[in-house]
């Protein structure tokens, strides 16, 4: 079986057959533009991480909802799932059309389609955005309600934290908690290899490098064995994260206990390109031991030598 099967059987879809090619060119008014076909893989790597960091300055601009941006992200990448060669100028479209339908799906007050073309400083016009939206929505088979990493961190946190049961939909968890996993969550998907775990398996794998094992797997279910893997892919990212101070934003209009909700951005692609170095510095095939709250738990006997 080939790399990324876990989570690319939940997200490959065929493009729809009743999408014609006319409707899958370049945007008229994008037809001029300089065009240059991306073909292997580092290519479309480079695309995705461009596409994502994009889509996360965007939610800060407009104080979009972190939900918002993974909803962006998954949409981002089931459409580039379904396309061959790309071409680099259409990026900032895709990016800019699938934080669009997010955010009407998940903003009470949604920007105006208006916004989103003038944030694309004239790259985009209304026209294309609404074009677009039609290709992608086409493309996904309209399905648009995955369970995204984001909400399986909260779920995470919140059975973590939670005494009263009461109060089960009132968040119990710390905003900074919350901001430091999300921040190494945000980091880790611009990487390619995060497309070889589950969207829960990011989420309890990340939540494991702040807590313990024996929290992951009161919270998930899942027990070392099933994020093992992701765990030992994830620590350059961890090393990289931690370096960056964890702040909780102040936005206007947003109160006090919302504000760990708003997607922030911080330089992402620098620190991709740090963790991808720390990655490749590290002794391959080597898994590391998990602390799990002061317990050292050993590999695998088959993992021994």
């Amino acid at each position: 079986m080939s790399r990324r099967s876990s989570r690319l059987q939940a997200k490959l879809y065929q493009p729809c057959q009743d999408t014609s090619p006319q409707e899958l060119q370049l945007p008229e008014s994008l037809h001029t533009r300089k065009r240059k076909a991306i073909e292997d893989t580092k290519g479309q790597e480079e695309n995705t991480n461009t596409g994502h960091q994009y889509e996360i300055k965007v939610c800060e601009v407009y104080t979009l909802h972190r939900e918002t941006f993974y909803l962006a992200q998954d949409f981002f990448d089931r459409f580039m799932l379904t396309q061959k060669n790309i071409n680099k100028t259409m990026l900032q479209l895709i990016g800019i059309t699938t934080l669009f339908i997010a955010s009407k799906l998940e903003e009470i007050y949604a920007p105006k389609l208006q916004e989103f073309a003038y944030v694309t400083d004239g790259a985009c016009s209304e026209e294309d955005i609404i074009r677009m939206e039609l290709i992608i929505l086409k493309a996904l088979k309209w399905e648009l309600c995955p369970v995204t990493i984001v909400s399986w961190l909260k779920l995470y946190l919140q059975v973590d934290a939670l005494e009263d049961i009461p109060k089960v939909l009132v968040p119990q968890y710390s905003q900074e908690m919350f901001i430091q996993i999300a921040q190494l969550l945000d980091l880790c998907i611009l990487d390619i290899n995060s497309l070889d775990f589950q969207y829960r398996t990011l989420a309890a794998a990340a939540t494991c490098h702040y807590t313990s094992v024996e929290v992951v797997k009161k919270v998930s279910g899942l027990d070392w064995n099933n994020i093992s893997e992701c765990v030992e892919w994830m620590r350059p990212f961890v090393k990289v994260a931690n370096k960056a101070p964890v702040k909780l934003k102040n936005f206007k209009k947003i109160t006090g206990e919302n504000r760990h909700n708003i997607q922030t951005h911080t330089n992402y692609l620098e620190m991709l390109e740090e963790a991808n170095f720390e990655a490749a510095v590290a002794v391959p095939g080597q898994l590391s031991p998990m602390s799990t709250g002061g317990i050292i738990t050993p590999p695998k006997s088959s993992e021994k030598k």
